[in-house]
C-alpha cells in the first residue's frame, strides 16, 4: 500500500532526472558530440524532422561532426536548420557532407557553461522537491481524510524524504561530473 502511494512520486522523480540526462549530453565539452543536433528539426518537404532521421551523424575526429544525408537534395536544408539553431557552429558543406568543427574552448567559456550546468542541476533539484511537497501534502490530505493512521503518515514522509535525498545526490553526481569533463582541456 505504501509503495503505490510513493511511486508516483518515484515516476516523477525519475522522469526529472531523465530530463538532466538529456540536458547534459546536449551540453558542448569541446569535443563532438551527436547529441548537439538532438534539437535542431530540419524543415523537410514542410515537415520538422529530427536530423538523424535524415542522415547518419559520425564523428570522424575527436572535434569534427559529419553529417552525411541520404537524401542530397536535404543537404541546403540541413545546413540551413543548424544555422538557425542555437547550436552556435558554422557547418561546412562540400556538396556531399555537412562538417561541424569544434573549436577549443576558452577558460571563460568553461566556466560559463560550467554555472550553466549548475543552474540547471538546481532548477532540477527544485522540481525533485516539489514532488516531495506534493507528496506530503497528498499523505496530509489522506490523514485528514481518516485513510491513514499518523504512524502511516510519518513513514511516508520518511520513505518520500530518503527517496528525495537519493535523487538530490544523484544530480549532484550528474552535475559535478558534467563540470569536471567540461572542465578538463
Amino acid at each position: 500500500m505504501a509503495s503505490e502511494r510513493i511511486a508516483e512520486y518515484e515516476e516523477r522523480m525519475n522522469k526529472t532526472i531523465e530530463y538532466l540526462k538529456t540536458e547534459l549530453q546536449a551540453v558542448r565539452a569541446g569535443r563532438a558530440n551527436p547529441h548537439v543536433l538532438d534539437k535542431v528539426k530540419v524543415d523537410y518537404y514542410g515537415t520538422p524532422t529530427p536530423i538523424q532521421q535524415l542522415a547518419n551523424v559520425a564523428v570522424p575526429e575527436a572535434r569534427v561532426l559529419q553529417i552525411s544525408p541520404w537524401d542530397k537534395k536535404s543537404l541546403k536544408d540541413i545546413e540551413k536548420a543548424i544555422l538557425a539553431s542555437d547550436v552556435g557552429i558554422t557547418p561546412t558543406n562540400d556538396g556531399s557532407v555537412i562538417r561541424l568543427n569544434f573549436p577549443e574552448m576558452t577558460e571563460e567559456r568553461r566556466t560559463e557553461l560550467s554555472k550553466d550546468i549548475q543552474k540547471k542541476g538546481e532548477s532540477v533539484k527544485v522540481t525533485i522537491r516539489n514532488a516531495r511537497r506534493d507528496g506530503n501534502d497528498a499523505f496530509k490530505k489522506l490523514r485528514k481524510n481518516s485513510e491513514l493512521s499518523e504512524d502511516d503518515e510519518k513513514d511516508l514522509q520518511e520513505e518520500l524524504q530518503k527517496m528525495t535525498d537519493k535523487f538530490i545526490k544523484q544530480v549532484d553526481d550528474m552535475v559535478e561530473e558534467k563540470k569536471k569533463e567540461i572542465m578538463t582541456v
